[in-house]
């Protein structure tokens, strides 16, 4: 399952023939695995990853650090989905170290991302603080580089 699982993770457009022909096994099951673990939420969905910057599309992406008390009986987890249900929160994790979690989120401008720290998320009774990180270019994400710098392989000619 897990090779079929990579193979997925690199590009979800592979369809289950193409899957079959680069691992060796037999179509259905190939489907079978991919069905299987869709059921059981192994696959949680599908998705494309966008180098915005190319775009006419003017995005800010903020990393947000988040000290919280963890609630009594629920630990981390009541007050990680409380803050993961905003729909302005792409993603939330619970960090080791210095803070407990990070959550990542989108904005049309730094404005409306500090805006939705001080109006939405430190005001929860159970933020402790937070540090807003604004991310300035992405390199590579998801295990893939955004701009590949060109190689000139011709060799130099000496005269």
């Amino acid at each position: 399952m897990e090779e079929i699982l990579e193979i997925l993770q690199k590009n979800s457009k592979y369809t289950a023939e193409e899957i079959a022909v680069m691992t060796g096994r037999k179509l259905k099951e190939v489907s079978e695995v991919i069905e299987k673990a869709e059921r059981e939420n192994i696959i949680v969905g599908y998705t494309t990853l966008i180098n915005w910057e190319k775009t006419a599309n003017e995005n800010v992406t903020a990393l947000i650090e988040v000290k919280v008390t963890p609630q009594r009986g629920e630990g981390f987890d009541k007050v990680a989905e409380r803050i993961y249900k905003f729909s302005e929160v792409q993603a939330c994790y619970l960090m080791s170290g210095g803070f407990d979690l990070t959550v990542v989120i989108e904005g049309k401008t730094m404005k409306e991302v500090a805006l939705f720290v001080a109006e939405k998320l430190a005001v929860q009774d159970y933020v402790l603080s937070t540090a807003t990180h604004f991310v300035l270019k992405k390199y590579k994400d998801k295990g893939v580089i955004f701009e590949e710098k060109r190689r000139d392989d011709r060799e130099d000619i000496f005269i």
